[in-house]
């Protein structure tokens, strides 16, 4: 009976717990790093940032990163957290979630941004799947968690200040991926197709030398029989307002 009183009253503790997740605090908290993702000094650098934007403009942006979906897709998890804890000012609706799962050895990383009603005219499901792919994952991958969500933070901002559009956003970076396409294509042609020319022309060069000087081949038609044959290879290698979401936004995963 004991073990069973146990048994019950940890899983009231786990469901008392799980509902907590998506009720609103009572104060704001836009970094909430239960993943331990930042350092003191990142999140407070972040904090700082998010605060300051939301006070000049109302939007908030919610930065949430959790080590457990509690069984909930990531998408479903931000749409509920935004919801529940009502991001953004009620009314305009200008919240946007970004929700963080580390990588593990067993799970890939995961990442979402959900933008409420109001944000998704000037952040599109596209441009939110262009900044998780371009500011995000490129920076994860690499261990630097905080630069990547610092980033895109960034972006959001910009975009919503109406510094520039999503068109020009996009725009700019189907520019930087065609760039770095001829950057890359450039690497391998000096890397590897022009030294196999330049190698092939100096084979050519050194066989007809050895043809005039009698090295290999002889005057006659039978070749020599001392001659040697050698083969080449070439190799390459504040309070809460009360905002509403409504499914804009994208997700990714590394």
């Amino acid at each position: 009976m004991r073990r069973i009183l146990l048994v019950l009253t940890f899983v009231a503790v786990a469901v008392s717990a799980f509902a907590d997740i998506f009720d609103r605090p009572a104060e704001v908290n836009l970094v909430v790093d239960n993943a331990e993702a930042f350092t003191r000094k990142h999140a407070e650098a972040l904090r700082a940032k998010l605060d300051s934007f939301e006070r000049a403009t109302t939007v908030q942006i919610q930065i949430y990163t959790t080590k457990d979906l509690w069984g909930y897709d990531i998408v479903d998890f931000a749409q509920r957290l935004g919801e529940g804890w009502g991001v953004g000012k009620e009314g305009a609706n200008n919240g946007i979630v970004i929700v963080y799962k580390p990588k593990t050895l067993t799970e890939d990383g995961e990442v979402t941004i959900q933008t409420g009603y109001g944000i998704e005219p000037l952040i599109p499901d596209a441009v939110c799947k262009q900044i998780i792919e371009s500011e995000m994952i490129p920076r994860f991958q690499q261990g630097l968690i905080y630069k990547g969500i610092d980033q895109a933070v960034d972006v959001c901002i910009s975009l919503t200040k109406g510094e520039y559009t999503s068109e020009k956003y996009m725009a700019d970076k189907a520019k930087i991926d065609y760039i770095a396409k001829a950057i890359a294509q450039a690497i391998i042609l000096f890397l590897v197709i022009i030294p196999g020319c330049l190698f092939v022309i100096f084979f050519i060069i050194a066989l007809c030398l050895g043809v005039f000087k009698g090295d290999t081949i002889s005057s006659g038609s039978g070749s020599s029989g001392g001659s040697s044959h050698r083969s080449y290879h070439v190799s390459s290698h504040r309070s809460y307002g009360g905002g509403h979401f409504g499914g804009g936004g994208a997700r990714g995963r590394w």
